[in-house]
C-alpha cells in the first residue's frame, strides 16, 4: 500500500486516542490496520494514504461515504473544527475516557492507571461553549458537500487538512455565538460588495484576511478584530463595517478592532503593523470562580470558561490534597509555572494554607496581563516573574528549597525534556500537572517517576466537546 493510494469504502470499526478511527483490512498475513483521523466507528470512508508501514498505514479522510448508524441529524452546519458533532455526546465521552486511559497504560507504562483514576468531568455546555472563534477569508471557495474549489469570495473555515480553500459559513456551527454565525452571510456580503479582494493564499495578496471574535459569557458581549492588509485600504468603509455589526448585535457589540498586517504568514496572531480601535472597548471581561479577568484580543484565555472552572476547581482540590501529604512550613511557596495570565496563581491565593505564590512565564506580555488581573481582583500575595523556568532559581535564589507545590500548565507540545529536568531540580514536594495534551503528560510522568514522584490521582476534563481533545490534571507527590 503506497503513499497516495486512495482507499474507497474503508470501514471504520474502532477509534483510538486523539480521534483516530481504526479500520482493519483482512490479508493473507493477517489484519492490516489503517488509521484515519477524525472518523468514528460505523462510518465507511474514502481516505488517502499518507504513510505506510509493513503492518499499518496512516490515511487522511477525503470523504465520508456512509454515515455511522450512531450519527444524528443536527440543526447546525458541519465544520472542520467539530468532526464529531453528529456523534452523540455520550459516545464521545465514553471514547475519550477509554482511549485516554489506554494511552496512559501504553505511553506512560501504567498498567494500573485505573487505580489512580479519580473522575471524568464533562463540559457543562455541550453547544455554544467557545469564547473565541477565528474565521478566514479566501478567494478560493470550497463546496462543503463536494469539496469542489472555485474562485470567488469566501468567509468561514479552512477545509480540513489544507490551508488555501475556505468553506463559507452559512449558518451557526453550534460551537460559538448563534446570532453572529447565523448572520455571517451578511458580513461576507458586505465585505464582498466593498470591491476589496479576499486573501489569495497562492499569491499572498488581497485585503480581507481574518475575522477574530472573542465572547464574554459574563457580560454576553463580543469583541471583534478584523485583520486586513493595507492593499487599497483607503477604499475600506470602516464605519459601514461597524454599523453592520451594530445592526446585527446591538448592545452585545463590545468593540471592534481593525488590524493591518502585511506579513505573508498565514496566521491571525501576528505582530500587527497597525492596530486601531474602531468602536467601543479594547477588552472584554470574563469571570472564573468569582475572579474577574480583562481579556484583550491577544491574551491567552481558556476557550471554554464553564468547563475551565471545573478544571481549575479540580486543580485547586489536588493542591489542597497535596499540602496535606507533604511536610511544609510557613515559608513554603506555591509556584504557578507557565502561568500565562495568572488564573491558577490567583486561585491559589484563596487557599489560607499558602502564604506566598510565585507565577512564572517566559512571555512578558502574559506576565503584564497577570499583574493587571491580580490588581483587578485585589490580590497582593503573588509575585509574578517573566523568566525561563530552568533559570528561575539562578535568577531568584531566595526561592531555593522554598517551593512546596508546583502547578504546571504547559502548552500543547508539553515540556521539553531539559526543561522538565530543570522543573524537577526546583525540588518541590508535590507537582500538580495540568495538561491539554495527555500524551505528553503520560510521557513526562515516566520522567517524574524516575525522579521520585509518585502519581496519586488523575482526572480528565472535556474542554472541547465534538473534538478529539481532552485535558487531564494529575497530582504527583515526591516519595524518594
Amino acid at each position: 500500500m503506497k503513499k497516495g493510494t486512495i482507499l474507497e469504502n474503508l470501514p471504520i470499526s474502532d477509534i483510538g486516542f486523539g480521534g483516530v478511527g481504526i479500520a482493519k483490512i483482512p490479508t493473507a498475513e493477517g489484519e492490516f490496520v489503517v488509521f484515519v483521523e477524525n472518523t468514528i466507528p460505523g462510518q465507511e470512508v474514502k481516505a488517502r494514504v499518507i504513510k505506510s508501514k509493513k503492518r499499518y498505514a496512516e490515511a487522511k479522510l477525503v470523504k465520508v461515504m456512509k454515515k455511522s448508524p450512531d450519527e444524528v441529524t443536527l440543526p447546525y452546519q458541519r465544520i472542520p473544527g467539530a468532526p464529531f458533532a453528529a456523534w452523540p455526546i455520550e459516545k464521545q465521552l465514553e471514547y475519550k475516557q477509554k482511549s485516554t486511559l489506554e494511552m496512559f497504560r501504553r505511553i506512560g507504562e501504567m498498567p494500573n492507571i485505573d487505580h489512580y483514576f479519580d473522575e471524568f468531568i464533562s463540559s457543562p455546555r455541550i453547544w455554544g461553549y467557545r469564547n473565541k472563534m477565528e474565521y478566514s477569508f479566501s478567494v478560493l471557495e470550497s463546496d462543503i458537500e463536494t469539496a469542489e474549489e472555485t474562485w470567488g469570495f469566501a468567509l468561514g473555515f479552512k477545509r480540513r487538512g489544507q490551508w488555501w480553500a475556505v468553506e463559507n459559513l452559512e449558518k451557526a456551527s453550534g460551537l460559538f455565538d448563534e446570532t453572529l454565525e447565523n448572520n455571517m452571510p451578511k458580513i461576507a456580503a458586505f465585505c464582498k460588495n466593498s470591491g476589496l479582494a479576499a486573501w489569495n493564499p497562492a499569491k499572498s495578496n488581497g485585503f480581507f484576511r481574518f475575522l477574530v471574535v472573542r465572547k464574554s459569557f459574563a457580560d454576553n458581549e463580543l469583541l471583534f478584530n478584523l485583520v486586513t492588509t493595507s492593499e487599497n485600504i483607503e477604499n475600506f468603509d470602516a464605519q459601514g463595517f461597524v454599523d453592520l455589526l451594530k445592526s446585527i448585535l446591538g448592545e452585545k457589540l463590545a468593540g471592534v478592532w481593525h488590524t493591518v498586517n502585511n506579513d505573508v504568514g498565514d496566521a491571525a496572531k501576528q505582530p500587527a503593523d497597525v492596530a486601531k480601535l474602531l468602536y467601543g472597548k479594547p477588552k472584554i471581561r470574563e469571570r472564573i470562580l468569582g475572579l474577574d479577568f480583562d481579556i484583550s484580543m491577544q491574551s491567552f484565555f481558556q476557550t471554554n470558561p464553564a468547563s475551565a472552572e471545573l478544571l481549575y476547581a479540580k486543580t485547586i482540590a489536588y493542591v489542597k490534597e497535596a499540602l496535606k501529604k507533604i511536610a511544609s512550613d510557613s515559608d513554603m511557596a506555591a509556584m504557578d509555572l507557565f502561568c500565562g495570565t495568572g488564573t491558577i496563581a490567583q486561585l491559589l491565593s484563596t487557599l489560607p494554607e499558602i502564604k506566598t505564590i510565585v507565577g512564572v512565564d517566559i512571555v512578558e506580555e502574559a506576565i503584564a496581563d497577570a499583574k493587571e488581573n491580580a490588581t483587578l481582583n485585589g490580590i497582593n500575595n503573588i509575585e509574578f516573574y517573566a523568566a525561563d523556568a530552568g533559570k528561575f532559581l539562578f535568577q531568584y535564589p531566595q526561592y531555593k528549597d522554598k517551593i512546596g507545590v508546583i502547578v504546571l500548565d504547559p502548552p500543547r507540545a508539553g515540556i521539553a525534556p531539559k526543561t522538565l529536568q530543570k522543573v524537577i531540580n526546583l525540588g518541590a514536594s508535590a507537582i500538580v500537572y495540568v495538561s491539554c495534551n495527555p500524551s505528553t503528560q503520560a510521557r513526562d510522568a515516566l520522567e517524574l517517576k524516575k525522579a521520585g514522584y509518585s502519581l496519586e490521582k488523575i482526572s480528565f476534563v472535556d474542554q472541547f466537546p465534538h473534538t478529539a481533545h481532552i485535558e487531564s490534571v494529575a497530582m504527583f507527590v515526591k516519595t524518594t
